[in-house]
């Protein structure tokens, strides 16, 4: 089975789209791009990846487009549209026809209105991508978590992705709040959890065991056959980098089986994002 990257980023800082990327973020403040992430999927043995958005404009999608489309490393786009255009679901129906799109993010974390999601004019956007197969990825902080609860239940149609556990605060150590909504979520068949994020949301310096609460929480929850892995680079540059997130994961999750582990590695993320879109993964 093809191991996938889930969740990585590029950009080129020339398209000055990236309001939040300024240069108090020294190591991930440059152009970062696939010949640079090539030489950590290598060390990894990951031969696939869904390439995410990382700036609010439809420019940064089609941008994305293309950059997957010049190459076969990348197996599928999870882009941006303006869901609070009065045509969004138009929008949908518009981008829904490149090829290699097989999600949309909208950057809920950095919406002021805590009740953005509840939106009824979210409603007609979000039929739509599930008209077409594409999973809404949601980007959330932990207050968004009882919000997300009643989209996910009122788009039964549609896949929704949790992004990087919905951001648990290790560095507080105030995960209780945010552990309760975890278990309620994952009661709806229709989301997932992406293992992603986590070395941002820790202390400086953190090691293994920091982690450890979190993830043993989500796959209680969850279970293995609904994790996917990623590696939020380059921003986990931040914290450690490639190679010590991806090493972290691989000891927190030692002690799957074989099947679970190849699951959470690439086969779910083939099955999530893949099965009706995107380049499918070849097997080995």
């Amino acid at each position: 089975m093809m191991r996938i990257d889930a969740h990585h980023h590029v950009w080129t800082l020339a398209r000055a789209d990236y309001g939040w990327l300024t240069d108090n973020l020294a190591p991930i403040y440059r152009d970062f791009g696939l010949p640079d992430l090539k030489p950590h999927l290598e060390g990894a043995g990951i031969e696939g990846t869904i390439l995410v958005q990382a700036a609010a404009t439809e420019a940064e999608t089609s941008f994305m487009l293309d950059v997957a489309k010049g190459s076969d490393l990348v197996r599928g786009v999870v882009g941006w549209i303006d869901f609070d255009a009065e045509d969004a679901a138009a929008r949908v129906d518009a981008i829904a026809a490149r090829d290699l799109l097989v999600g949309l993010r909208p950057m809920v974390q950095d919406i002021a209105d805590d009740d953005w999601l509840l939106r009824e004019r979210l409603a007609a956007p979000l039929q739509a991508m599930a008209r077409h197969g594409l999973v809404f990825d949601a980007l959330v902080l932990p207050r968004h978590l009882p919000r997300l609860v009643q989209v996910v239940d009122r788009h039964p149609d549609l896949q929704f992705v949790l992004d990087h556990l919905g951001k648990p605060q290790l560095a507080s150590g105030d995960i209780a709040a945010w552990k309760e909504s975890i278990a309620d979520l994952a009661t709806r068949a229709n989301i997932v959890c992406k293992l992603s994020g986590l070395a941002i949301e820790a202390a400086p310096n953190w090691q293994v065991a920091d982690l450890r609460e979190a993830v043993d929480h989500v796959l209680g929850c969850f279970g293995p056959q609904r994790l996917l892995w990623g590696s939020d680079w380059p921003v986990v540059n931040l914290a450690g980098g490639y190679a010590q997130w991806f090493a972290a994961s691989e000891t927190l999750l030692a002690d799957l089986s074989s099947n679970a582990k190849n699951a959470i590695f690439g086969g779910n993320a083939a099955r999530v994002y893949l099965s009706s879109r995107g380049r499918p993964p070849s097997l080995k």
